[in-house]
């Protein structure tokens, strides 16, 4: 049976850098499409059919943040910002901003894969993931990925919904930011100041429908 490869958008202005991922991601198995800005990566996204972006920060026209904020408004396809900014402020923009993950310059290619593959393997996960999951006021449907808080729906970013379907499946369970990251990023190498940052947001929204309780110096833990 023929299987159609993962799409793989790669947006960047550097001719080499694209050439280096492209020859990594087609090596694994990937379709690889290109773009040397971001207005086109964003039409990319719009147009639907990719499965995973890879993004520069530093664009010319339209930068990779604003690409991110841009495209969240009609896709949740996973995007990964790839950037020389190293602090832990801009990795911070980024993740708020609904990016799924940050490689910052100097990188591996491999490692670059590694990180495309994670993606593709959670959002792939979410497809048999259980029907529903709920606790007090609050439904989640992991498939449909809606949130529901006394009846109306709730919008949750990417990240803020992979966090909460985190939570709900591990209830009365301590869970520490390293697992936060695992379990909702697939990835050990955010800053654990991420997982505060889309709690806190994850909180404001579903206003305390559910009790997501901060255990200092360990984690969070969802109580029923």
């Amino acid at each position: 049976m023929f299987v159609t490869p993962a799409r793989i958008l790669v947006v960047d202005d550097e001719v080499a850098l694209r050439r280096l991922l492209r020859l990594h991601l087609v090596k694994e198995g990937y379709a690889v499409i290109e773009a040397p800005d971001g207005n086109q990566g964003l039409e990319h996204l719009r147009g639907g059919q990719i499965d995973v972006a890879l993004v520069d920060v530093m664009l010319p026209g339209l930068d990779g943040f604003e690409l991110v904020r841009l495209a969240r408004q009609d896709t949740d396809v996973p995007i990964i910002l790839i950037t020389a900014r190293g602090e832990e402020a801009s990795r911070i923009a980024g993740l708020e901003a609904g990016a799924d993950d940050y490689v910052v310059k100097p990188f591996s290619a491999p490692e670059v894969v590694a990180r495309v593959r994670a993606q593709l393997r959670r959002t792939r996960g979410f497809a048999q993931a259980s029907p529903l999951l709920g606790a007090g006021r609050l439904e989640v449907d992991p498939v449909g990925r809606r949130c529901v808080v006394d009846g109306k729906e709730v919008e949750l970013t990417r990240r803020e919904f992979d966090v909460l379907v985190a939570l709900l499946e591990h209830p009365s369970r301590v869970l520490s930011r390293p697992q936060l990251l695992e379990l909702a990023w697939e990835t050990p190498y955010l800053s654990e100041k991420t997982v505060d940052v889309h709690v806190s947001s994850l909180r404001r929204k579903i206003d305390e429908a559910v009790s997501i309780v901060a255990v200092r110096g360990v984690g969070y833990r969802l109580d029923l």
